[in-house]
């Protein structure tokens, strides 16, 4: 077994608090995913964030492809981090952590995703993983705007 690890960085123009306010509500993640995925939220996204949440989701990784997704907020601390992890769906392993924390001019958000790596992983899996990471951060650019610095 082999753990994939993916570790970005990207600074917005934003207040901690509006930074907050967007990414610790779960409706907002169709506005950050790539259309091709087809990503719909099907329950837990009625309330912000919290520790405990589940929310389910269906998403389409791969054309014709279409799985159940279901994740859980173990811990958060508003403001400063939260992480989701897998429960049930395409990975057998995901655990991904946000963390968010004021700059000059804005903040800093910082991901820290890993999963477990199977034999398609570096044809198909890391590839779509970067491509949506990609899409992430130019999205964030057009809603944020582009950190000065």
């Amino acid at each position: 077994m082999r753990l994939y690890t993916l570790h970005t960085r990207q600074k917005l123009p934003v207040s901690l608090n509006e930074a907050w306010a967007f990414f610790s509500d779960p409706s907002n993640l169709n506005a950050i995913t790539p259309e091709n995925l087809k990503f719909q939220t099907l329950s837990g996204d009625d309330r912000k964030m919290f520790s405990g949440q589940i929310i389910h989701y269906k998403i389409s990784p791969f054309r014709g492809i279409q799985r159940q997704w279901v994740t859980a907020i173990p811990p958060m601390e508003p403001n400063a981090f939260f992480v989701d992890e897998q429960r049930f769906g395409p990975y057998k392993f995901w655990h991904h952590k946000h963390f968010f924390r004021e700059i000059d001019g804005g903040i800093e958000m910082e991901d820290l995703f890993g999963c477990i790596r199977n034999l398609l992983h570096p044809l198909l899996v890391r590839p779509k993983l970067k491509a949506i990471f990609d899409y992430r951060k130019n999205k964030l650019k057009q809603l944020f705007g582009r950190y000065p610095g």
